[in-house]
């Protein structure tokens, strides 16, 4: 528990810059609602731009006059946000300890290498869940301010879900690059670079269908944004699917931080 209280203080500075950042992004997001919503010529040409540009720009297919169709076309970039904070804290949580030296410190105690790989997740867990509860009010808070249509809190609250089931993949990703790479600098870099890599690889399957088997290569593509606008809600496969890998991730963290020889 001493390892969990200490990764939760190590970590508040952070989880407080990050929930500003996702709140004013949240913010300033909304704020530009008005110039899509209104009754101009704009929207006429927003609706007529070809379907990759749409897809590059992250608008898909949404309708973004309306408020479920612009959240979903925000939520994009909340997302993409909230996942480089997974994987950086998941990297972050383990590799600083090798690289502040005090490893050793940790290794000397009366504690197994999966109690502390356990504390550590546990603390980033409560870190994740914090940022999601801003991202969750903020959203809430904001869309009532703009909105002048149907309420949509079901509609965002499964955006939050599905946001933090694929931080929960993001952060194991990012502990799993911690404890299997020899060199703890690289660890952020890496594990920040595969993450981009999935979100590139999201924007490219959505220019074409013909590419719709690579999605499975980007969590970002697990869960349907048209769908949670349709109110189908979120799909069980990729729900089951998330999950899955985020426990098979989790599962190499600790295969691999228990036999890597630690840099004291």
């Amino acid at each position: 528990m001493n390892i969990f209280f200490r990764e939760l203080k190590a970590n508040r500075k952070s989880l407080v810059i990050w929930s500003v950042c996702m709140a004013l992004g949240v913010l300033s997001g909304m704020s530009k609602y008005t110039a899509y919503s209104g009754d101009n010529a704009n929207n006429g040409v927003l609706n007529e731009l070809p379907r990759a540009f749409r897809a590059l720009l992250g608008m898909g297919d949404f309708d973004v006059t309306k408020m479920s169709g612009f959240f979903a076309f925000l939520f994009l970039y909340l997302e993409l946000a909230a996942a480089a904070h997974a994987v950086l804290l998941g990297s972050g949580i383990l590799a600083k300890e090798e690289r502040g030296k005090t490893a050793e410190f940790l290794a000397v105690k009366p504690v197994s290498r999966s109690a502390i790989i356990t504390s550590k997740l546990c603390a980033a867990l409560v870190n994740l869940l914090v940022l999601d509860a801003v991202i969750l009010i903020s959203s809430i808070a904001m869309v009532a301010a703009y909105n002048k249509g149907p309420e949509i809190n079901g509609e965002i609250v499964l955006f939050v879900l599905s946001l933090f089931l694929v931080q929960l993949i993001f952060v194991s990703m990012g502990t799993l690059f911690a404890a299997a790479l020899k060199k703890p600098k690289l660890t952020g870099p890496a594990a920040a670079g595969v993450m981009v890599g999935s979100f590139v690889v999201s924007e490219i399957t959505n220019l074409t269908d013909r590419l719709d088997a690579l999605k499975v290569l980007s969590p970002f593509q697990y869960f349907s944004y048209s769908g949670i606008v349709r109110g189908d809600g979120l799909d069980p496969l990729a729900v089951s699917l998330s999950l899955a890998l985020a426990a098979f991730l989790l599962w190499l963290t600790y295969f691999c931080y228990r036999r890597r020889d630690l840099n004291v």
